[in-house]
């Protein structure tokens, strides 16, 4: 670890900022590795917790530090981006990441479109069955994101009785279905993940999410509205933008 300068100029929290960067580019600490505490930061670079503070959240910030409420500050995982794709499945997005994707049926019900909270876009009388599917969301064996999917039954008949346990549901929809989905837009929203979520997802309640809202079409109109909560500390979106 190179020492601090207090002549250079530079201010002494962008010094430690930069080291810590440097650091974790080197490997020192790995994804999902806590770092030490800011007193002893403090003391390995002779410097206030103020300072190691400030050098944290900048880091925090910039996403490349993640704080978890009672646990501490972690090195935050960049192998899990998302960027443009086409309108495919999670286990399409993280076969393509190179990734294997897993999960777990948390519950798998039939309830009216007015208990499903459909939104517009897919008009449904309120006592209208809907399939309400919501899963836990792995890549390999760790908890990324809970997402719930809605699906009215009108257009897939016996799909509540199907097993989603490790199937994904844009296969079953097309094999089972022959539907082809064709676009899809998705809104995401920044926020702290709830109290009901965050023993299944292995976090603090109020850790960093995205909350993700996705509606589905095919050729006939909107097939799915899905809900999405995923860890902020293990999801990453990434868009490339271009002038036309």
């Amino acid at each position: 670890m190179k020492a601090l300068d207090s002549t250079s100029g530079v201010p002494l929290y962008l010094q430690v900022e930069r080291s810590l960067q440097q650091r974790i580019d080197e490997g020192e600490w790995l994804a999902g590795e806590r770092l030490p505490t800011e007193e002893e930061l403090g003391k390995a670079y002779g410097v206030s917790r103020v300072t190691v503070r400030q050098a944290l959240a900048r880091l925090v910030d910039r996403g490349a530090l993640v704080r978890e409420q009672g646990r501490g500050t972690f090195v935050r995982d960049m192998s899990l981006t998302a960027g443009a794709r086409g309108v495919t499945s999670f286990t399409a997005e993280l076969a393509d990441l190179g990734h294997t994707s897993g999960g777990r049926v948390l519950e798998q019900s039939v309830v009216t479109a007015e208990e499903a909270g459909l939104p517009p876009e897919m008009p449904s009388p309120p006592d209208a069955a809907v399939l309400r599917l919501r899963r836990l969301r792995t890549d390999g064996s760790r908890p990324v994101g809970v997402q719930t999917a809605l699906l009215p039954l009108e257009r897939f008949p016996g799909i509540a009785e199907l097993d989603f346990t490790d199937r994904s549901l844009y296969q079953v929809l097309r094999e089972t279905y022959g539907l082809v989905p064709r676009e899809a837009i998705e809104t995401f929203t920044v926020g702290g993940v709830l109290d009901e979520d965050a023993s299944t997802l292995g976090v603090a309640p109020g850790a960093h999410a995205f909350y993700v809202e996705r509606l589905t079409f095919d050729v006939h109109g909107p097939f799915e509205y899905v809900r999405s909560v995923m860890r902020g500390d293990r999801y990453r979106v990434r868009l490339a933008l271009r002038n036309p």
